[in-house]
Formats: structure tokens, sequence, C-alpha cells
């Protein structure tokens, strides 16, 4: 009898139906805290304590940590929130951009994210492929990696969502790395090196070091709906998305600062590497930093479904996963991570509009109409766009004294407030 093999169902851009909506509050929050897991957060927590002239912040331990804390919860809030608007409406991210830049206006920022998230696929499968090396001790064997962990990433997102939370995260990954980051918590603070708790900064180096831990779960808003979308029923996402990632970040960007301060000049990997165990432990998070690899392939096939439905979503997820791979052998994209970060930053102004359109606007609700009419491009969206780029642009490079993300977020959000309102007296 012939083996046959069923491929995993596809959910592109129509509503999830009632039937396939399973996931709850443990998954959500098993997804999230995974993905608040990872080399790139750690590295980012470094340059809390880092000294200025090292591009950090110079700040004390417990000064970063309180930072951490209080970033991760403004940060995990505003992305839990993005994530309501999928929760109720069954639609990923970009399509919920529709009804407030239209169509046609949606296919703009959903370019924008393809190009983000192929960068960022790079990015994530040649830090595990250096991590890797290091690990198995084979000089020269980067690019295998490299190799192995952009085919998995895309077996993975053809595997689907539902089948990475529940049959590989809640059963294996998020346990191990749990293990691991017990195990490196437990060595940084017995490792008996004195600590400096404060720094004494000024409030304008608060300000910017928390705008610093808040751009990590922002930079996952373009990408919250594409999940949460499956949950069960109201408020399932929310809780466990804002605990999740809420606990996540705050652990990882506090280690990462105790890490600067153990081993001063270490990258990450050496850091880790160094403890006793350490290569074990570093081989537990490399298990679990598979899953942001998933999430930036699948979620960048949803995204281009965005733009053409009728081609497979699998089609996609091979693309996008052989494009990564290519770059990550061929091109140092370390040089190109300021336009990656800037391509991020748009996605601030982006997201607000979202939020405000949904829930100011139009009451918390999107009809089929609105998500799926040839509605075109529409203005109040995409001027207040420009008004909020700017905005981040101007505190980020010219004036950064307090922080882009939330200035630029509260802007766009009162901006595109007051146009839709309008728009919606007018009509």
């Amino acid at each position: 009898m012939p083996i046959k093999i069923k491929a995993p169902e596809e959910w592109g851009i129509e509503r999830v139906p009632a039937s396939h909506r399973v996931m709850g509050k443990l998954d959500f929050f098993v997804l999230w805290s995974s993905l608040g897991v990872g080399l790139l957060v750690l590295q980012a927590g470094q340059f809390l304590t880092m000294p200025g002239e090292a591009y950090g912040f110079g700040l004390g331990m417990l000064d970063a940590a309180l930072i951490a804390l209080v970033g991760s919860i403004i940060g995990s809030l505003l992305l839990a929130l993005a994530g309501v608007v999928g929760e109720r409406e069954g639609v990923p991210t970009m399509v919920s951009l529709r009804p407030s830049f239209g169509l046609f206006g949606s296919y703009l920022p959903t370019v924008l994210n393809i190009i983000q998230l192929i960068g960022w696929t790079t990015f994530e499968i040649i830090i595990m492929g250096d991590a890797a090396e290091s690990i198995s001790g084979i000089e020269g064997s980067g690019p295998i990696w490299i190799v192995f962990f952009g085919v998995l990433a895309i077996l993975m997102a053809v595997w689907g969502p539902l089948r990475v939370v529940r049959e590989w995260l809640e059963k294996f990954a998020i346990w191990l790395v749990y293990l691991s980051t017990i195990y490196i918590t437990y060595s940084l603070l017995s490792s008996g090196v004195e600590l400096p708790l404060y720094s004494g900064s000024n409030l304008s180096t608060y300000l910017l070091a928390l705008d610093l831990v808040i751009a990590m779960p922002i930079s996952w808003m373009p990408l919250v709906s594409d999940y949460n979308r499956f949950s069960r029923g109201y408020g399932e996402g929310f809780k466990g998305t804002f605990v999740g990632y809420t606990t996540s970040n705050f652990w990882f960007y506090s280690l990462g600062a105790a890490l600067y301060f153990i081993y001063p000049g270490e990258t990450v990997v050496r850091s880790i590497a160094t403890l006793f165990f350490g290569q074990l432990a570093l081989l537990l998070i490399l298990v679990d930093e598979t899953d942001n690899a998933f999430a930036d392939v699948y979620s960048a096939s949803v995204s281009l479904q965005n733009i053409n439905e009728r081609i497979s979503r699998h089609i996609y997820v091979a693309a996008v996963g052989i494009v990564s791979i290519i770059l990550g052998l061929t091109i140092p994209i370390v040089e190109y991570e300021n336009f990656l970060l800037l391509i991020g930053a748009s996605f601030v102004p982006v997201v607000s509009i979202l939020l405000a359109d949904y829930f100011v606007v139009k009451g918390g609700r999107y009809s089929d109409a609105e998500l799926y009419s040839d509605s075109g491009v529409k203005l109040p969206a995409l001027v207040s766009w420009v008004i909020g780029f700017v905005a981040y642009y101007f505190f980020a490079y010219i004036y950064p004294v307090i922080g882009a993300t939330l200035p630029s977020f509260i802007t766009t959000f009162l901006v595109y407030s007051i146009l839709g309102r309008v728009l919606e007296v007018v009509r």
C-alpha cells in the first residue's frame, strides 16, 4: 500500500474558522516566552551595562534590571494589544491593516515587512550557525550550519504554528531553554563577582535605555496576529502574550546586562560557553532559537499572501528560506543591520495606526467588506504614517534624549485618531 503524505492545512488571509481556533493562554505563554528568548536579546541586554565609549548606557545592575522590567511591561502590553485585533478577527497582521490603509495601501508596509523578515531570518541562521560552530569545535563549519538551520526553519514553517507550539515548544524546546536559563542565572549569581548596582545616570540615559528594551517586543508587532488569530477565545491571546513575553524579555535583558559585568569584552556566545557546562547551556538555548527563524519565515510567507493569495504558502515558505540561506552564505548581513532597524522603526507608527483605527475609530470590529474589498489607498493612514516616522527619526537621531519608540507611537495614535474620526463624521 502506497504511503500518502498529507500536507498541513494552510490558512492564508481568510478568517481562521472557529474549529481551528484552538490556542489558549498556555499555548500563547509558551509561544511568546519562547520568541522572547534569544541570543540577540542577551546581546541587547549587554548594551544596558556597557560603558558609553562602547556605545552602551553604563547602567548599574539594579538600574538595568528595573529598566528591563518596566520596558518589558510597556512593550509587551503594546504587543499583546496589537494581537487582540487578530484574536478577535481571525486574520493575520498585514490583512488587518487593510481597513485603515486600504487594500493597495497595505501593500507598502507588507513589502517592508517581507524585506525585514528575510533580513532577520538571515541574521538568525547566521547567529545559530556561529553558535553551532562554537559548540561543535569544528572550525569553518559555519556555512554548513547556516544551511542546516535554514532548512530547519523552512520545515518548521511548513509544519505550521499550531504544530510547532504544541508538538515542539510545549513538549520539548521551552522546557530545555527554561532549564538552561535557570542554570545560567544560578551560575552568574554564584560567580562571586561583585556587580555595581547603581550608575547615577541622568534621566535621559534611563529613557534611552528604556527605549532599547521596548524595541524588542515592538519588533514582533508586525507578526503578532499571524499567530494570535488562532486564539480560541477573547483574552486568551492577550494574557498569554503579555505574561509570556514580559517574563522572557525581562529575564534575558537582565542576564545580558549581568554577562557584561562578569565577562567584560566577551561576546554572548563566548561568555556562556565559559561557564561550567556552558556549552550544554548554549546548546539548549540554540535548540529554542530555531523558533525565531521559524516565525520570521512563516510570517514572511503569510505577508506575501496578502499581496497574492493564489500562490501556496508552502511555496512562499520555501522561497523565503532559500533566499535567506543564500544571503547568509554570501552577504555580510551585519552591514545591513541599521537598514533593518530603520525598517523595523517604520512599523511603530503602522501598528499605532492599526490600534487607533480598530479601538478608537471603528469601535473594536472589522467587517468582511473592510477586510476583503478593493479599497485602494487611504490617505489618513499614509499621512499619519509619515508624521509618525518623522517623529521617530527626530527623537532617534536629531534629539535623542527621551527615546523614539513611545513618542512616535503616541504622536501617530493621536494624529490618526483625529483624522480617522473626522473622516468618519464627514461620511
